[in-house]
């Protein structure tokens, strides 16, 4: 596949220096009455093969711990974003008045070429979070601003744009796109993409027939414009970025059973990139990696449309392939946005790792992949993993905003927060990035409780270990669950409501957990567990009923694909990371394995030796305000696959035997078969 026409750092340094600032003092919105959301309009056709099936968004909400605090931030800054700056660049494009307000600055910045990416994703944020939370001040927003686009779509004529269209720049940039003459580095049909998903979740969880309205017009666009390209035209095309094209005309296929929408979603499968992985062959390296990853996701849709099995191969292999051969110890991909050579990890310990856009699109296939395979683990376990230690830390915890990283540094002395420009580090702001990370960070922060719980009929499925309450509406039953994971290793799920008659909790035992136990009531279950499996139990239940599920932790070691002596330290699902404060390390500090202690119980708390002198560890969702590293060289006895090594745990006064885990797919050693 080509490469895309201009590196998005290219685009920003470019056009850095005449960006719109933003101005500051947007008012606040205000804090939500309380509403009630109802549930998610149903789609016109179900999904093929899928086996385990999703909770509405309202059916399952966090309560107190750091990943509702994550939820509360982003919350916040959708309640308080001037919707009238988000509409600047889509009426001066669609020739209406902006009616004073002021413009953004960044990629959203009137002269920046995929200004309007990021107001779908703010759609779809908002919609979660009614959906989730009941949150009327994003509602309104999301209605406001839907309203908005239906007032700039209708000047259409007056513009001088075909019917349907929606953007924040000409339509004659689709115009150069077709021609393969577009050199303003933008990516139209990116945008597109990203303002049709967000009108499809304002329609599908608010209800907007509006929303229904705009998207379809807008859809119609899309259908005209490529229907009338040859199919050697249509591929030579999306070698520029389109995002998830692919998938977001499946669900409207899905969502209104209209066959229309599956024709023009197939247009976008990119043979090139498709019919390798088709055949299992990993030809990712120098592609732009969050360019790819979305139209995985496509293929997913596609196959639970049609049930095509190339398009699910296609999106098993793809997941295989990127877990097993370019994903680095926090579940995060890539270096400076683009795939390397396959297992080449430790050869890329840069400032500019793992781009958040790729995690948050994998998150959604390994969604995608697990309901139709909800047996195997390998997928959930990947989906902590990457959750748990990229996603969570993105944020800013001291930002009332939320505010996140684009990239997240896993070089030597790295630091979040800091870094050139947009990349290595930096923080997202109100008014002035408005990156594609930023756009993503909003909807991966009010999509936290989406993977928790599944059910299929009689049988619920607990993936995520995480407090949070489930209201199985349809059973009339709610779960609880309490944990203070991955600080402890237990979690409790109390069962209440009319739970009469016999029905199957499934537990998710990590492949990474030995010697795990369940208990109902207090008293074993005398079920099996297995790690890398499900756990079983099935009973008649009485309200009151409570599970308690255990799942010993202890440290092990990931040995980067590339060199064996280069590894992470991990306990339990959590990557560990080394605090340096202000220190800046000119080069991976050599640790010495068998000194990693924990010293203490109420928190992830570790002490290590490296080179030569004593370095604290905790989790590296925690690593904010210094310096640290993920990734250290290990002295002799450090490496190897059966290499052992002993923590004395200073809470509890044992010092337990424990094997480096490392795996040759670079996973925690993580059972992907």
């Amino acid at each position: 596949m080509p490469a895309p026409l201009v590196n998005r750092r290219f685009v920003l340094r470019t056009t850095a220096a005449t960006a719109v600032a933003a101005t500051a003092g947007a008012a606040a919105g205000s804090v939500a009455a309380g509403g009630t959301a109802r549930a998610a309009l149903p789609p016109a056709r179900p999904d093929i093969g899928v086996s385990a099936y999703a909770f509405d968004p309202g059916q399952v909400r966090l309560t107190a711990g750091r990943w509702q605090d994550n939820q509360n931030r982003t919350v916040a800054y959708l309640r308080f974003v001037d919707v009238n700056r988000l509409l600047y660049n889509f009426r001066t494009n669609h020739r209406l008045s902006t009616g004073g307000a002021a413009a953004n600055g960044g990629w959203d910045a009137p002269n920046f070429p995929f200004r309007t990416h990021m107001q779908g994703h703010f759609l779809t944020a908002w919609a979660q979070a009614w959906a989730v939370l009941g949150d009327t001040t994003c509602r309104d927003k999301a209605l406001t601003m839907v309203a908005e686009l239906a007032r700039c779509q209708a000047n259409n004529g007056a513009a001088g744009f075909g019917a349907g269209y929606l953007s924040g720049f000409p339509e004659s940039d689709f115009t150069a796109l077709e021609a393969r003459t577009l050199s303003n580095g933008n990516v139209p049909y990116y945008c597109v993409h990203k303002t049709l998903a967000g009108l499809l979740d304002v329609w599908r969880l608010i209800g907007s027939t509006q929303a229904r309205d705009v998207l379809l017009a807008l859809a119609g666009w899309v259908d005209q414009r490529t229907g009338r390209l040859t199919s050697a035209q249509m591929q030579a095309m999306l070698g520029t970025e389109f995002g998830g094209m692919n998938a977001v005309l499946t669900d409207l296929y899905q969502q209104t059973g209209d066959g229309r929408w599956l024709t023009v979603a197939q247009r976008f499968d990119h043979a090139a990139v498709f019919n390798p992985l088709a055949a299992n062959s990993d030809q990712l390296n120098g592609l732009h990696a969050n360019t790819q990853v979305p139209k995985w996701i496509g293929a997913a849709r596609e196959y639970k449309a049609t049930g095509a099995t190339r398009y699910r191969d296609i999106a098993v292999n793809a997941w295989a392939i990127t877990v097993g051969a370019h994903t680095y110890a926090i579940g995060g991909n890539s270096q400076a946005e683009h795939f390397r050579a396959p297992n080449a990890i430790a050869g890329y310990l840069r400032n500019d790792t793992c781009e958040a856009c790729n995690t948050y699109n994998m998150l959604k296939l390994t969604r995608e992949l697990w309901q139709l395979d909800p047996d195997r683990v390998a997928y959930a376990d990947f989906y902590e993993r990457a959750l748990l230690n990229h996603m969570i830390g993105q944020q800013n915890p001291a930002d009332a905003h939320g505010h996140v990283t684009y990239f997240t540094p896993l070089n030597p002395g790295g630091r979040r927060g800091v870094g050139p420009a947009w990349g290595g580090g930096t923080w997202s702001t109100d008014y002035n990035s408005f990156w594609c990370c930023q756009g993503t960070g909003l909807e991966t922060n009010t999509t936290l409780a989406d993977a928790i719980y599944f059910h299929n009929d009689t049988t619920l499925t607990v993936n995520l270990f995480v407090p949070s309450v489930l209201t199985w509406s349809r059973r009339g039953i709610t779960v609880t669950q309490a944990t203070s994971y991955p600080v402890g290793d237990t979690t409790t799920l109390t069962v209440t409501g009319s739970v009469g008659g016999s029905w199957t909790m499934r537990i998710r035992i990590p492949a990474w957990t030995s010697g795990a136990s369940v208990s109902v009531n207090g008293v074993a279950a005398g079920i099996a567990t297995t790690p890398g499996s499900y756990a079983v139990l099935t009973r008649a239940w009485t309200s009151g009923d409570t599970v308690t599920v255990r799942l010993p932790m202890r440290v092990a070691t990931v040995a980067a694909n590339d060199d064996a002596a280069v590894q992470a330290v991990t306990y339990g699902p959590v990557v560990l990371s080394g605090n340096y404060g202000n220190t800046t390390l000119s080069g991976l500090p050599t640790l010495d394995p068998a000194s990693v202690t924990r010293t203490g119980t109420g928190s992830l708390a570790f002490t290590a030796r490296a080179d030569g002198a004593t370095v604290n560890l905790g989790p590296f969702y925690d690593a904010h305000g210094h310096n640290y590293t993920v990734y250290w060289r290990v002295g002799a006895g450090g490496g190897g696959g059966e290499a052992s090594f002993r923590l004395a745990n200073a809470a509890s006064g044992l010092v337990l035997g424990i094997q480096n885990m490392s795996t040759a797919d670079g996973g925690l050693a993580l059972q992907w078969g």
